[in-house]
């Protein structure tokens, strides 16, 4: 049997402000066009199951758009495919906390072929194919219940869906990174790869395969808390073989994102810093225009920011999608009590140091990483826009 095997669309995503023709926002529509572009290749590859490893919406509450969007385009999959099955689970990105709100997963249940699970733990059992599906969305794995995550002995083929982080074994050397906060934790040693046909992921955004049999789908767009983190890889899905027992993955087109070498700023004069600038920019092939690019200038003073071109800047500002010029400030040393140099901890680590080691929650249902993560976020715009003050106050000299 073959599978193809979806996650994190993300669906409603948006960043950067800026708006695509017709009024969308640019991001959004490059994760549409994104997920149109899989699923024009699944339907060319004939699964006999889909599988969809949550987070099918960035939000509990996407925009009308979003939502019309992705029903429009799951109802053409299910129209392309009247023989196969297509389950989708809820991540943590789609499943609201209060019981009484309701998911719009839902609503794609009203497609006929679509399963929806979104709430509960619950075994699927597909007739035609002799197949068992163990879906296991966000909440099942955060609402405190034992959940037995054992196969169906009188299955044909048993199949584990689940969206959260897997911990232990391989999953600790090929995880490199924290791509979304938010996710329910289980060990390799609870899933237990080799008693199950195939173990479909979601939730990491990077494609990922722990076991022969085990993947992480990855996103199909890049839209995790640091995307920088993911410049390396594609974006797509997989299809899985039960028979020859292999995983494939499949690309689709994406936005160019770039993280141009960065370099330090100390000694040079600002003419320096913006030819540098210029020359890594000019470097760029086919130029910045649409892309998402990032560089980082190290040691670089308020008084020496000020004095850069930022008519240039502006420049390049506008022709990328987004360009984001990050210049940090000269790192603080001081001399501790036994005559050692040493490095007064930034704004950034004391925040993230009392979050981590000091600071109590007041409600269980509190995630601290989240909550780390939303404060470095809110830490580097509030970074950011002592930089734009900066360059306004350029302007005006």
């Amino acid at each position: 049997m073959l599978i193809a095997h979806l996650a994190d669309l993300h669906l409603g995503y948006r960043a950067y402000h800026r708006l695509a023709p017709g009024g969308i926002n640019a991001r959004e529509r490059d994760v549409a066009r994104a997920f149109r572009a899989a699923l024009d290749r699944v339907i060319e590859l004939r699964p006999e199951l889909v599988l969809v490893a949550g987070d099918v919406f960035h939000t509990v509450r996407p925009s009308n758009s979003a939502i019309a969007d992705a029903f429009r385009q799951f109802a053409r999959l299910a129209a392309a495919l009247p023989e196969a099955p297509i389950v989708v689970i809820a991540g943590n990105h789609d499943s609201p906390r209060a019981v009484e709100t309701g998911s719009i997963l839902r609503l794609l249940a009203e497609i006929p072929g679509v399963l929806v699970v979104d709430d509960a733990a619950r075994s699927l059992y597909l007739e035609a194919l002799d197949t068992s599906v163990l879906c296991l969305p966000h909440n099942a794995l955060t609402a405190g219940e034992v959940v037995a995550i054992e196969p169906d002995v009188a299955a044909g083929t048993n199949i584990l869906l689940l969206h959260g982080t897997v911990a232990g074994g391989a999953a600790e050397q090929k995880l490199r990174y924290v791509s979304e906060y938010g996710g329910a934790k289980v060990e390799t040693s609870e899933i237990r790869p080799e008693f199950w046909d195939y173990v479909a992921l979601g939730h990491y955004h990077i494609a990922t395969e722990l076991a022969p049999n085990m993947w992480y789908a990855g996103a199909v767009e890049r839209t995790s808390t640091n995307i920088w983190e993911e410049i390396g890889s594609e974006k797509g899905f997989v299809t899985y073989d039960t028979e020859r027992r292999r995983g494939t993955f499949h690309p689709v087109p994406t936005r160019e994102v770039l993280d141009l070498p960065r370099f330090s700023a100390r000694g040079m004069t600002p003419a320096e810093i913006d030819a540098r600038i210029r020359a890594l920019v000019e470097e760029i092939p086919g130029g910045m225009k649409g892309k998402i690019v990032r560089l980082i200038v190290t040691d670089v003073t308020r008084d020496l920011f000020r004095e850069l071109d930022h008519r240039y800047i502006r420049e390049l500002k506008a022709e990328a999608l987004h360009f984001h010029l990050d210049a940090r400030r000269p790192e603080v040393r001081r001399v501790v009590g036994y005559g050692a140099p040493g490095r007064r901890r930034t704004l950034d680590e004391e925040v993230e140091s009392f979050l981590r080691l000091h600071w109590q929650p007041s409600s269980p249902e509190i995630d601290r990483e989240r909550l780390v993560a939303l404060a470095a976020r809110f830490m580097a715009e509030a970074a950011k826009g002592e930089l734009e003050d900066a360059l306004v106050d350029s302007r005006e000299a």
